[in-house]
């Protein structure tokens, strides 16, 4: 039985920059697609960026595109969020997750059946 722990939120300003993680424990999730996902209060949980279980293909959410880069090392069980230019509307709980029936992109929440317990982003203006 495996989990996901994320690292890396906190509180910056607008323009400023951060790198989320996402660590693997008790089980490897390297064939697994993955993703990222962020909950603001009275919204929904929407996902933030996807990722294969190759990491050879990713897709981004049209809010973050060109400003957020996923990736992953599967040798080290671990995947990033790279977040640049960040916008107060940035701000949420973000949440890792794996797929683990899954190895193409999948934006389906229902595929997610492993979930992180979120980190906390702010991001003032």
């Amino acid at each position: 039985q495996g989990r996901l722990v994320e690292s890396g939120g906190g509180l910056v300003q607008a323009g400023d920059s951060l790198r989320l993680s996402c660590t693997a424990f008790g089980r490897t999730f390297s064939n697994s697609a993955m993703g990222w996902f962020r909950q603001t209060p009275g919204k929904e949980r929407e996902y933030v960026a996807l990722i294969t279980w190759s990491g050879a293909g990713t897709h981004y959410a049209d809010s973050v595109k060109g400003r957020f880069t996923i990736s992953r090392d599967n040798n080290r069980n671990i995947m990033s969020l790279q977040m640049d230019s960040l916008k107060a509307e940035d701000t949420g709980v973000y949440y890792c997750a794996a797929a683990s029936s899954q190895r193409a992109l999948t934006a389906r929440m229902y595929d997610y059946d492993y979930w992180g317990q979120g980190t906390q982003v702010t991001v003032s203006s």
